[in-house]
């Protein structure tokens, strides 16, 4: 059974005082399976981001069915919905969303604060997150005295802190240099490779898609194809 299923999803953004509405979405179907490495691609304005934040519990389609683990989300309320989201997915951003005047360890263990999880074990949670994306020695660092890289990093540990079973990147590497951009593909394939975390990664280049097991292609708010990819970049080929 796949871990998403999206069957013409839809989504249009009402315009405000007469203005005319916008249709991000229309009519989308796809389904990624549980241990998957999905890239999503397109222009800007494609709908690649409003399929995110849906697929993500962000926001909610206008039409067509979401179901996330075998269940329909239309039948979660709010409460539901943010419990989801908080212990089964984790989400990586472009802007890394880190509190600057907090350490790593306590960006890390964010997630934990809004969750079930005893908090006698948020620091052992957070340390084993932290070092799976190599920042062990910047654990009791301001998040503002990281380096892009190591912000990027630490956006990874806090997604992973919960053990979630999906990780949606929204261009995770749009503000690094090549160098930094490649450790981050990395650590994302390990997660996927190494310990079986989905994957769904949203991104507007060819090159950084091409680390992912297949690629769907929106334009204009449909998907235009969805195919396996050829090739797979490994990016540790090129990290030395």
């Amino acid at each position: 059974m796949p871990i998403i299923e999206a069957k013409n999803l839809e989504k249009t953004y009402e315009g405000e005082a007469g203005a005319a509405s916008t249709q991000a979405l229309k009519g989308a179907t796809l389904n990624i399976e549980e241990g998957e490495f999905v890239a999503i691609m397109g222009p800007s304005g494609s709908g690649k981001s409003t399929l995110l934040h849906i697929l993500g519990f962000l926001d909610k389609q206008s039409g067509g069915t979401y179901k996330f683990n075998g269940k329909v989300i239309d039948e979660f309320d709010d409460e539901e919905l943010a419990k989801v989201r908080n212990a089964e997915m984790g989400f990586v951003f472009q802007a890394f969303n880190l509190l600057p005047k907090a350490t790593v360890l306590e960006n890390i263990r964010l997630p934990l604060m809004y969750s079930g999880v005893d908090e006698k074990t948020w620091n052992t949670l957070a340390d084993e997150a932290i070092e799976a994306v190599g920042l062990s020695n910047r654990t009791h660092h301001l998040a503002s005295q990281l380096s892009g890289g190591e912000k990027q990093r630490a956006a990874i540990a806090r997604a992973l802190v919960m053990k979630p079973k999906v990780i949606f990147a929204d261009e995770p590497t749009g503000n690094l240099d090549s160098k930094s951009g490649q450790s981050v593909m990395k650590i994302i394939q390990d997660l996927n490779e190494n310990h079986g975390h989905t994957i769904v990664l949203i991104t507007h280049e060819t090159y950084t898609a091409e680390h992912a097991q297949r690629i769907i292609k929106l334009k204009d708010g449909a998907i235009e194809s969805d195919e396996k990819v050829g090739h797979r970049h490994k990016a540790d080929e090129y990290i030395k």
